[in-house]
């Protein structure tokens, strides 16, 4: 019988080391994408789809998240005397934006194992998994499409791109059957990070899941797999073999998608948002334009 979901978790304990020194101090979720946190972004993506209980898998040194979405009386209180509205409100914002909760990995084992932390929080439902490194354009809705493949099929969903292949080595990647839907696949087989050139497909899965609760228990029988870590690629590609729980499907994403994880992409993201937006790109895009043919490839 399907469920209602309505819980989100995202890990972020991970320790950010291609942003250091930025995220020395700072997690990297916590790092600006124009005036909002990367980690904003993502929780907004789960509201809007209808998921306002959110669990972050943390670690050492993530207090700055849980600061972000608590109440700050005493900056609310100087604003308010200064009669800054505006900002005001963003405060409130974030702070009302979801009933979120948090929970420490412990040890670093990687996302399968993040993942499993959550079992307590999320029990017998299916949940949605969102990774803070991935930003995904609300214009481009991919969640709510994910939930709807998940409660029609009863199934698990993941998110695929497609990418070079050249780049392929670089993700899970996916093997695929066509179904009757343009954007939905049934998984066949998945591989975390295979070696270059070996690639069966160039699906990759990025940073959107959502999963059954059987998940938990393959995770507690999933050995350390590459790196030496919990793969969830490998407890996804046990239930993509096990057809009483529905299989794996998959969400083919043509959507724009910004990886805030590497620095460049980071950089490209930003610039991204920051043209689009009503009230700084019709100022940034000119400066942009001009910017950009004043530079030469030497």
């Amino acid at each position: 019988m399907p469920f209602t979901i309505s819980k989100a978790v995202i890990p972020v304990a991970g320790l950010g080391t291609r942003f250091l020194p930025a995220t020395k101090a700072m997690p990297k979720e916590m790092l600006p994408v124009v005036d909002k946190p990367a980690i904003q972004y993502v929780v907004e993506e789960a509201v809007a789809a209808g998921l306002h209980d959110v669990l972050m898998i943390t670690g050492r040194n993530k207090t700055a998240l849980e600061n972000h979405f608590d109440k700050v009386g005493e900056l609310e209180a100087v604003l308010r005397a200064k009669g800054e509205d505006e900002k005001l409100e963003k405060v409130r914002y974030a702070t009302d934006l979801a009933d979120v909760h948090y929970v420490r990995q412990g040890d670093p084992m990687g996302l399968g194992h993040a993942v499993l932390r959550a079992k307590m929080h999320v029990g017998p439902e299916p949940f949605a998994v969102l990774l803070g490194d991935d930003i995904i354009d609300e214009r481009d809705p991919l969640l709510n499409r994910m939930l709807q493949v998940q409660s029609e099929r009863n199934t698990t969903v993941i998110a695929l791109l497609e990418v070079d292949p050249a780049i392929a080595h670089l993700y899970g990647v996916a093997t695929v059957e066509a179904t009757d839907e343009d954007d939905v696949v049934r998984v066949t087989g998945l591989v975390e990070k295979p070696v270059f050139g070996t690639a069966a497909s160039n699906l990759a899965v990025i940073g959107r899941y959502v999963l059954r609760p059987e998940v938990f228990d393959v995770l507690e029988n999933t050995p350390p797999g590459k790196g030496g870590e919990i793969q969830l690629t490998d407890a996804l590609q046990v239930l993509a073999a096990q057809p009483e729980t529905g299989g794996v499907y998959g969400v083919v994403f043509r959507g724009r998608r910004y990886d805030t994880g590497d620095r460049l992409d980071y950089l490209k993201a930003i610039v991204q948002l920051a043209s689009d937006r009503d009230d700084l790109g019709p100022d940034f895009r000119p400066w942009l334009r001009d910017f950009a043919a004043t530079l030469s490839d030497e």
